[in-house]
């Protein structure tokens, strides 16, 4: 299926935009590139600064049946849209690309982040998804726009009950969201946040079907992955690739069971967010991001889900997830 019959709308890679996808699944919420001084200073275990290492990783997932990637850092914290565009080619995988704010730690108190308001926050989302992502990351006092434009727009909070800085955070991404017709990702931490999410994001104009909540199956309550779901946004199930000897024993699988048996299996999507050194093949850990297409459709299946069932969950959910709504900057420029 097209990613226009799917979704109704295009979808914004990094080398354009698409309302056709080679047939694949979707990884909803990956990391190709890390790279940043803190990063390798203080996050050494999450420091992804190899592009060969990540053309063999994206190579390895394609060839076992990936389409496309969401690599899912934002502004200022160790995304580098030169580099995915060089995987992307490489490796002949859709990329979408992300702006927006990730959590506090990887940026630190006295970065430019955390000394700006919402409104100079949401100016420079809708630049990124509109005109073109800052070939410096706005890390430095020249901003110069590449080609490349991000796909959404994302926000982190660090709780059940966000603090300034996350709704100061979930306001620009919602304002952005709402002018441009972005699709919003969000990280909660350890699972948890999703309501709060919701209820900003949805203050600021975003339909909830444009939400797509990260990492809730972190905290393995399945009654509040069926609450989250009833909300009407997509939740974004990634703790399978470090769960893959538990088997449908994990709690991936089993949210999705739960999920689809309660009606919901129209709004799951997945993902590994594969952001560590000791996960990849290509940098000598294991199982490799390939998994998820490789093995995961079939604990879907053995657990009981039909063909439909699984390719919804692997790719169709996600194709309607990540498209754009008519918004002031949704115009489309193909792919070539």
């Amino acid at each position: 299926m097209s990613a226009r019959g799917a979704a109704g709308g295009f979808i914004r890679t990094i080398t354009g935009d698409i309302t056709d996808l080679v047939s694949g699944a979707v990884y909803m919420h990956e990391h190709l590139i890390i790279d940043s001084a803190l990063i390798a200073a203080s996050f050494a275990h999450i420091h992804l600064n190899d592009v060969d290492a990540a053309v063999e990783e994206a190579t390895l997932s394609r060839q076992a049946g990936a389409a496309l990637f969401v690599d899912a850092m934002p502004a200022s914290s160790g995304r580098d849209i030169a580099r995915l565009v060089t995987i992307s080619q490489r490796s002949d995988l859709a990329v979408v690309a992300t702006t927006g704010l990730h959590h506090d730690r990887y940026y630190g108190p006295l970065h430019w982040t955390n000394r700006v308001d919402a409104d100079d926050l949401t100016a420079l989302f809708i630049a990124d998804l509109s005109e073109g992502v800052d070939e410096f990351d706005y890390t430095g006092p020249i901003i110069r726009r590449s080609t490349s434009r991000a796909g959404l727009v994302k926000a982190a909070t660090s709780g059940e009950v966000p603090d300034a800085r996350d709704r100061r955070n979930l306001e620009a991404a919602g304002h952005a969201s709402a002018a441009t017709g972005a699709p919003v990702l969000t990280h909660c931490e350890g699972g948890w946040g999703g309501f709060a999410q919701v209820e900003a994001l949805v203050a600021c104009g975003v339909p909830a079907a444009s939400i797509i909540l990260s990492h809730v199956d972190k905290t393995e309550d399945l009654g509040y992955l069926l609450e989250l779901a009833g909300t009407g946004v997509f939740l974004e199930l990634d703790q399978t690739l470090r769960q893959h000897e538990r088997a449908t024993s994990s709690i991936s699988v089993r949210a999705v069971v739960a999920l689809v048996e309660a009606g919901y299996g129209a709004q799951i999507v997945v993902g590994t967010d594969g952001a560590r050194r000791s996960l990849w093949t290509s940098l000598g850990g294991t199982p490799g991001l390939a998994w998820l297409a490789a093995e995961f459709p079939a604990l879907l299946r053995s657990a009981g889900l039909t063909e439909q069932q699984v390719t919804a969950v692997m790719r169709e959910n996600a194709l309607r997830a990540l498209r754009w709504r008519q918004g002031e900057g949704a115009s489309s420029r193909s792919s070539s």
